[in-house]
């Protein structure tokens, strides 16, 4: 991973760890959406964005995430380095094989 991707992917990550230790979970999630963008083509950020995202859902006793996210930790491990769907957020709210548009910040990121 590039420094300045792992820059902003860590960037993300701290962000959306800060906010879950203050029980912000809606302001950590999209954090993690935005650190599951930048890090989804790389098995193990891929799969970190993944396991906060199923940490949130038990937090919020949302089962759909807590199983979405068990299938998708599966799958950041098996697919991560073969095929991505560009843009997807990673949350159960979306699915897991959509493309999605890049925010603009994100995007300029990826393609430096």
């Amino acid at each position: 991973m590039r420094k300045k991707l792992k820059d902003a992917y860590g960037l993300e990550m701290d962000q959306a760890i800060r906010f879950y230790t203050l029980n912000k979970f809606d302001v950590a999630f999209y954090h993690l959406e935005r650190a599951h963008i930048l890090g989804q083509s790389y098995i193990l950020p891929h799969t970190k964005s993944h396991w906060w995202m199923l940490k949130i859902g038990f937090k919020k006793h949302n089962f759909r995430e807590v199983f979405g996210q068990i299938s998708r930790i599966i799958a950041s491990v098996l697919f991560s380095k073969i095929w991505v769907p560009t843009g997807n957020t990673g949350g159960t709210n979306v699915n897991p094989l959509k493309s999605m548009p890049i925010p603009e910040d994100v995007n300029k990121i990826l393609s430096e």
